[in-house]
């Protein structure tokens, strides 16, 4: 039984193909197989199901194969003790990010990321809240930038900012003339959403129940799963919507007439770097975090709770 036997194992449980795990290891499927008939014939058992469409584990091979995870942790931990304490950070990191974060919070993050720590290459993801946990929690991400409190066991949690949320205001609406909004001002009637699945919509109906629509208004019956969409049909004069901080600065598509604040203390989510319990790597992600508080603190507005990862 080898470190690499046991690497194969675990990449064909993570990809169920011969084929992608042979690739993701960086070796051909014929030696990944030979690999994996060979740590089966050591064990004298069969770890794969190779009838199944993706591939699966037995049940013995499950548990073989969580075992491999923790020996191979353990290794890889001796050459990040070395980095540790060296300083020399290197390697890949793979981050999920939510799609309503993405498109505003990692073009903050990449350059000056690059700057400070050139060895490291980012992955970025984008991926829903749940999947971004799953995910983490199977190994296919380092780690993920959500926005929701992980309710899974082995997940850890590091808060990173406060974002606040703005209403977006099409000319000629009944709010479009206020300088700020309250919560009690939104009615469900009109708000366009985000659709199922997207944290950043179960955000938005949280609010929406403090608002002053009637108890049996709809919401606008349009769902996108794009904030850009939402954004371009209030440009188009109808109804509003809801948006994070980030997505209304940087001179960004939007446009600046139609963004209104939220009186304080404003309504805003919790943005959080989540990882796996038994993560090697964390320095890597603890560097990951600062940098991305590091990034954001010029963009937020006065007063926003802006947390220091721990180091």
């Amino acid at each position: 039984m080898t470190l690499l036997q046991l690497a194969y194992a675990v990449a064909l449980d993570r990809h169920g193909h011969f084929g992608r795990a042979a690739e993701a290891c960086h070796v051909t499927q014929p030696a990944l197989s030979a690999g994996v008939q060979a740590l089966e014939a050591g064990l004298g058992a069969v770890l794969f199901d190779r009838s199944a469409h993706p591939i699966v584990p037995t049940e013995l091979g499950r548990a073989v194969v969580a075992q491999a995870r923790h020996v191979l942790a353990e290794a890889e931990r001796l050459e990040d003790l070395v980095s540790e304490a060296t300083g020399e950070l290197a390697g890949e990191l793979r981050v999920g990010v939510l799609s309503t974060l993405a498109p505003y919070l990692v073009p903050l993050v990449i350059a000056p990321f690059a700057r400070r720590y050139p060895d490291v290459e980012l992955v970025f993801e984008e991926l829903m809240a749940e999947a971004i946990v799953d995910h983490v929690r199977r190994d296919l991400l380092d780690a993920g930038l959500t926005a929701t409190a992980p309710p899974v066991r082995g997940i850890e949690e590091v808060p990173l900012f406060e974002e606040p949320l703005v209403g977006y205001v099409a000319p000629g609406h009944r709010l479009y003339g206020r300088a700020e909004m309250e919560p009690e001002d939104l009615s469900p009637g009109d708000v366009w959403l985000m659709r199922e699945g997207h944290c950043f919509r179960d955000q938005a109906l949280a609010l929406l129940a403090r608002g002053a629509g009637r108890p049996d208004a709809k919401a606008a019956q349009f769902e996108s799963g794009n904030l850009e969409t939402l954004q371009r049909i209030v440009d188009r004069g109808f109804g509003m919507t809801l948006l994070p901080w980030l997505a209304v600065q940087g001179g960004g598509s939007h446009a600046p007439e139609s963004v209104r604040p939220f009186r304080a203390p404003a309504p805003s989510r919790t943005v959080r770097l989540v990882y796996a319990t038994t993560l090697v790597r964390r320095h890597l992600v603890r560097a990951f975090a600062a940098e991305v508080a590091r990034a954001v603190a010029a963009d937020l507005p006065p007063g926003a709770v802006l947390y220091t990862p721990g180091r």
